[in-house]
Parts: structure tokens; C-alpha cells; sequence
């Protein structure tokens, strides 16, 4: 099943999750699954009052796309719809919405895990969490592959600096 419709959509406005299941929905699929990430009002002990989300569009849109080549690859999938929300995310809404149809649940399941995995590790969406006591904190995504290579570039530069002095 290497055809099918993949709807990427990036944007500030409220996710729907019956709009994610109508893009996916079809009468040769017997599956649908589907990932909701949504703000939980704590982290680390502290009361989180929302969530902040930045990205580079463009490339964010085409990292996900990527991610839906790869996934039409791996299982049969019929129809991906990932949608992720920038800007504040109040607590119990949804910031990122992963559905995938297919003929059979496994496929679905394993692709939409693969999906969500891969999209925290890949694409540049940035996620603040704002706290009740006035501050926020930038998130770093422990998965994401691009902030351990800056990581390990920042420490050769200042290893290399230490030893030039």
C-alpha cells in the first residue's frame, strides 16, 4: 500500500482529533490508530500553567514528511495525518495528533510509536513549559538527535579552546 494521503499541518490553532480521523479514513483499512500528546499541569514537581511551542515550519513540514516516506516503507499504511500546534497550549489540549490507517491494527500501532518517536527526535519544534511561579524552561527532548550532535560540537570547541590557551 505505498499510495495513500499523508496531511502534515502545522499551526497555531486548536487540533481537532475528529479531523485527524476523517483524513485517515477509509473503507479499505480496518484500523486506525491514533497518538494524542496533550499539557499536563505538572513537571518535576512544579504546577505547569501551559506550553509553548516554536519551530522552523518549513523544515519542520518536510522532516515530517520524511517521517511519513519512511513509514509507507516500513508497514502498510494507508493514510497519515500528523498534526502539531505552535504557540500556547493550555493544559488538557493537544499539541501534537498522529493518525494512521491500515488494513490491520499492528502496521497502525507500530507506525503511528515509530511516528511519534521519531518526530520528538528529528524535526525542529522547540517546547517551553511555563510555570505558575512566572518562569518558563526551554525543553530539551532527550530523543533528539540534532541537539546531542550541538552538544558534542559545543564541548569539541571548548575543549579545543581550552587547550589553544
Amino acid at each position: 500500500m505505498a499510495t495513500g494521503q499523508n496531511t502534515v499541518q502545522i499551526t497555531s490553532d486548536v487540533l481537532n482529533v475528529d479531523d485527524a480521523v476523517k483524513k485517515v479514513t477509509s473503507p479499505t483499512s480496518g484500523a486506525i490508530s491514533l497518538f494524542i500528546g496533550t499539557t499536563r499541569n505538572n513537571f518535576d514537581g512544579k504546577e505547569v500553567i501551559r506550553l509553548e511551542y516554536d519551530a522552523y515550519i518549513p523544515m519542520a513540514e518536510k522532516e515530517i514528511k520524511k517521517i511519513c516516506q519512511v513509514m509507507r516503507q516500513r508497514w502498510e499504511v494507508e493514510h497519515i495525518a500528523v498534526f502539531h500546534r505552535i504557540g500556547h497550549v493550555p493544559i488538557s489540549e493537544s499539541s501534537v495528533i498522529i493518525a494512521v490507517s491500515s488494513p490491520h491494527r499492528k502496521a497502525s500501532l507500530e507506525a503511528v510509536q515509530y511516528c511519534i518517536d521519531t518526530l520528538k527526535a528529528t524535526v525542529p519544534i522547540w517546547k517551553k513549559e511555563m510555570y505558575a511561579e512566572g518562569e518558563g524552561t526551554w525543553k530539551e527532548n532527550k530523543e533528539c538527535v540534532w541537539a546531542a550532535s550541538a552538544v558534542s560540537s559545543s564541548a569539541v570547541t571548548a575543549a579545543a579552546s581550552t587547550s589553544s590557551a
